[in-house]
């Protein structure tokens, strides 16, 4: 019986061959329509200051070689392997585990990050850079990765708290703290006002619409010239202080150093920040965390499951899209607070299309509904951008490469498993091999 299937095995080898190299060559056929005039050609300009075209044909055969060679050895690979197999029970234990202990470790590193030796204040600005990415990303969890709805226009909230915190400053003279829980009622009235027309559409359809509000919101701010600045944006947005105590190099009484007899140092004002971006963040996971357990979280996780059953269960789907979109752009409305204070300018260019796409990009990579895996992804995307920044432009071609190597490897996210919100008996962790791609 073994030779039979030796022999079957050998007899199909000419036909796997035959295979991989026709999707191998379609892929680089596809590669060289890519390449060839994105790297191919380049704008230089010459001596006299005039531009002309460089090609770069050696680059584009070396990417087409290698888009060739991965996709037959990733062909190979998986006819190799075989079909999936479940995890044993021990394998799932230790990596839940892992799991446990991963979070924690997460924890720490993040809060005495200031005082690790060698941190500086590039370390500290790509901290905060990361946290802002980390509570942006755990806010749109809420709205496509527990209640599954597909939110294309999310920076939308993100411009919506920055300019409510900047415009309520400048014209009010309201403090970070006064402006913080105002900015983050506005954002969410705007969810609400989204979530009113978008009630009856699901899918594709809900994604074009999220992303026409984001770009409506973007425009307006752009051409609203008299209360938002338009192209110029808004400068000179106030600084947030430490409870009253401004962060000032004078040093003088009524000064943060001055309050604690410290020498003034500007890294003072950045380990603050730091601070506030990671309590920030902490409180948006809490609270998801703290919801989901609740009735309206497992109504969410039902609706993003099967919205038929929930209605035929009597659940109300228009107040339970409503508070995800309302709570998921609260959190969107603090990070644009937090962001205004931070630069102390924006404008309209901080908030396109692609900040929507990365965040996104974010929840997905992450695993949709897991609060470590959002927070893992945004750790590996932004983190990982700047490690990139040495190949200049080649940078984002390593990065989409890394993205698609994620997600060929890890196709429902780096955390695919979750656990049960509600289990009659012993709470299973429910793991990526359980469910078809796109479902659960």
């Amino acid at each position: 019986m073994s030779g039979d299937v030796a022999a079957f095995a050998m007899a199909q080898r000419p036909r796997l061959a035959a295979a991989a190299l026709k999707d191998a060559g379609i892929t680089a056929l596809v590669a060289l329509a890519l390449f060839a005039p994105l790297v191919g050609l380049r704008t230089d300009v010459a001596p006299n200051g005039a531009l002309f075209l460089r090609p770069r044909w050696a680059e584009v055969a070396i990417l087409v070689l290698l888009a060739f060679a991965l996709r037959l050895g990733l062909v190979y690979w998986q006819a190799m392997r075989g079909p999936p197999r479940l995890p044993s029970a021990a394998r799932a234990a230790v990596a839940a585990r892992a799991g446990r202990l991963f979070a924690p470790v997460l924890l720490g590193l993040a809060v005495l990050l200031p005082f690790i030796p060698g941190t500086g204040r590039y370390e500290l600005d790509l901290g905060i850079l990361v946290l802002t990415y980390v509570m942006l990303g755990w806010g749109l969890n809420i709205v496509v990765g527990l209640a599954g709805l597909l939110d294309l226009g999310y920076v939308a909230f993100y411009a919506v708290g920055a300019y409510s915190y900047a415009l309520l400053a400048q014209h009010f003279g309201f403090s970070f703290w006064v402006c913080l829980p105002l900015a983050g009622i506005m954002a969410a009235f705007w969810g609400v006002l989204l979530g009113f027309p978008v009630l009856r559409l699901r899918g594709d359809y809900l994604a074009i619409v999220t992303l026409a509000f984001g770009e409506i919101i973007r425009v307006v701010l752009l051409n609203w010239v008299s209360l938002t600045g338009g192209p110029n944006g808004m400068t000179g947005i106030p600084r947030p202080s430490f409870f009253g105590l401004p962060f000032s190099m004078s040093g003088g009484e009524g000064t943060f150093a001055g309050f604690f007899g410290i020498e003034p140092d500007p890294i003072h004002r950045v380990v603050f920040l730091y601070y506030l971006i990671l309590i920030l963040a902490l409180l948006t996971n809490w609270v998801t965390v703290r919801i989901r357990r609740q009735p309206l979280g497992r109504a969410w996780e039902a609706m993003r499951e099967d919205e038929i059953a929930c209605r035929a269960l009597g659940i109300n789907i228009v107040a339970t899209k409503l508070t995800a979109f309302a709570l998921g752009a609260m959190f969107g409305g603090f990070a644009g607070a937090f962001f205004a204070t931070r630069q102390g300018f924006i404008s309209p260019e901080s908030f396109t299309f692609i900040e929507s796409a990365i965040i996104l990009a974010i929840v997905v990579l992450g695993g949709l509904g897991s609060q470590i895996g959002v927070a893992v992804a945004a750790i590996v995307m932004i983190g990982g951008f700047e490690l990139f920044r040495d190949l200049e432009e080649w940078r984002m071609l390593v990065f989409g490469a890394a993205m698609v190597v994620i997600m060929v490897l890890r196709p429902r996210g780096l955390v695919g498993s979750r656990t049960p919100t509600v289990a009659l008996g012993q709470r299973r962790v429910i793991a990526a091999e359980h469910v078809a791609e796109g479902r659960g």
